[in-house]
């Protein structure tokens, strides 16, 4: 099997902690190729989509640790089609680019791609939680989103709450999450001001306003999910000075067991995620409260190995199903062409 990771550059990535090269080296110990690019590689070459990437040598022997595998891997670079590859692993950082969208068009039919190109249309922001909510399914906190400062202020003000969530509708990894309180609507205004109007050139930029959740001051779970189901979780704690419990923001992992409210909120969701093409998805929870669903390239693989040591190693469940997917298509594709002979020598 041939896998061509899109993500970010390899000069990039956290030797120790990195769930894509963790992915990578499991695929490379399986003897799979690998190569990486990143979006703005994509190319057309005589109406064929290529990609200009990064090709992993082969290896006779895969170090254990990530680290001394990352040090060891030697890269060439190659201009290759992208229809030649068996699977693609989207693991890019948000935002989502439409244009790469567009060129991985022309080879969804030929080749495996988690996640789906439609999947992560509808769902690569923060607005896709909403589409879980409804009037029997308590299960996302009350979320507004607007460009409209007028609008989010008055919410702010009509809020039970004294404390609300804001963060900007294509953050991640914690970035611009703020923890506001009613006693500081003159700060607030301000705030507003900043997260509207900083994106240049005279646009503007939505913005998330939501409940704050008792007990996120504890912390959040990370859940990641595979065709639907759980296989992993872990409970990230905040640091002593950021409320956030994004690891990148400083926050630190311990060991959680999904709780009864937790297992029932990944079975209602599972599905819809699972029709939608989103097979490999991490989930942020609070209070058994949907925060937040990760579609483009959801982390934790590490951190779950390490707090689960030496029992769990999710990455070979991800790719175990990476494996049977694209067995499935080329079985479909192989049965195809048999049938077709058959209609042609008819």
């Amino acid at each position: 099997m041939n896998v061509c990771f899109i993500m970010y550059p390899w000069e990039d990535i956290d030797p120790e902690n990195d769930t894509s090269l963790a992915l990578i080296k499991e695929c490379i110990k399986r003897g799979h190729g690998v190569a990486m690019c990143t979006p703005s590689n994509l190319t057309i070459r005589d109406s064929v989509t290529n990609v200009f990437c990064s090709a992993i040598r082969r290896m006779e022997k895969v170090p254990n640790s990530l680290k001394a595998f990352y040090n060891k891997a030697q890269l060439r670079e190659e201009m290759l089609p992208l229809a030649g590859f068996d699977a693609i692993f989207f693991r890019a950082n948000p935002p989502l680019d439409p244009i790469m969208l567009n060129f991985l068009d022309s080879v969804k039919d030929d080749v495996f791609i988690m996640n789906s190109l439609q999947g992560m249309r509808e769902a690569n922001n923060k607005l896709y939680t909403a589409a879980f909510g409804d009037a029997h399914s308590n299960i996302i906190p009350n979320t507004h989103v607007s460009k409209n400062k007028n609008y989010l202020i008055q919410q702010i003000k009509e809020s039970k709450s004294d404390k609300m969530i804001i963060k900007p509708l294509n953050g991640f990894g914690g970035s611009g999450v703020i923890l506001i309180e009613k006693s500081a609507m003159s700060n607030i205004n301000s705030l507003l001001d900043f997260y509207i109007s900083n994106s240049g050139e005279g646009s503007s930029n939505y913005v998330i306003l939501q409940d704050y959740i008792e007990g996120a001051d504890q912390g959040d779970v990370r859940v990641l999910l595979l065709n639907g189901e759980p296989v992993g979780a872990m409970k990230r704690v905040p640091g002593n000075d950021d409320h956030r419990s994004n690891v990148s923001a400083g926050g630190s992992v311990q060991k959680h067991a999904l709780t009864k409210e937790e297992k029932a909120l990944c079975k209602q969701i599972g599905p819809k995620l699972v029709s939608d093409g989103l097979y490999f998805v991490g989930i942020d929870v609070i209070g058994g409260k949907l925060v937040e669903v990760n579609v483009m390239s959801p982390g934790g693989i590490t951190y779950m190995n390490k707090v689960y040591k030496p029992k769990v190693k999710i990455e070979e469940k991800v790719i175990d199903f990476l494996e049977s997917k694209v067995v499935d298509k080329l079985q479909a594709f192989d049965r195809r062409t048999r049938l077709r002979k058959t209609v042609q020598d008819a």
